[in-house]
């Protein structure tokens, strides 16, 4: 698989998977940043926050992009994204990773408000 197909894949895991598969590739010094009320997490705290930890029922991600450099990865993109009654969750975001002994691990993550 190529690496741009494995960093969507873990994106879309980042969304829809649980928090221990969500901690799993993701740094243990990773930074987090959503919009308020929740905030900048690190360390534990974003497997602690309930608005996180809870998993999206379906997502689309568009106007993809990536950037890679090195051992480091950008991918910045459009995500609609479904859960519960809610409405949908409309956003654009970027995920940071570093690529460390073969494998792909989440740096920072942020979402904006799209709308």
């Amino acid at each position: 698989m190529a690496a741009d197909d494995i960093l969507w894949e873990l994106e879309e895991q980042f969304w829809t998977q649980g928090a221990d598969s969500v901690r799993q590739s993701s740094s243990r010094n990773a930074v987090f940043v959503f919009p308020l009320p929740t905030g900048i997490l690190s360390g534990d705290a974003p497997w602690r926050e309930a608005s996180v930890a809870q998993r999206w029922r379906s997502v689309v991600m568009s106007e993809r992009h990536v950037s890679r450099e090195g051992s480091i990865a950008v991918l910045a993109y459009h995500v609609s994204a479904e859960r519960g009654d809610t409405p949908i969750y409309e956003a654009l975001c970027t995920s940071t990773y570093l690529k460390e002994d073969d494998a792909w691990l989440r740096m920072a993550h942020q979402q904006t408000p799209a709308g």
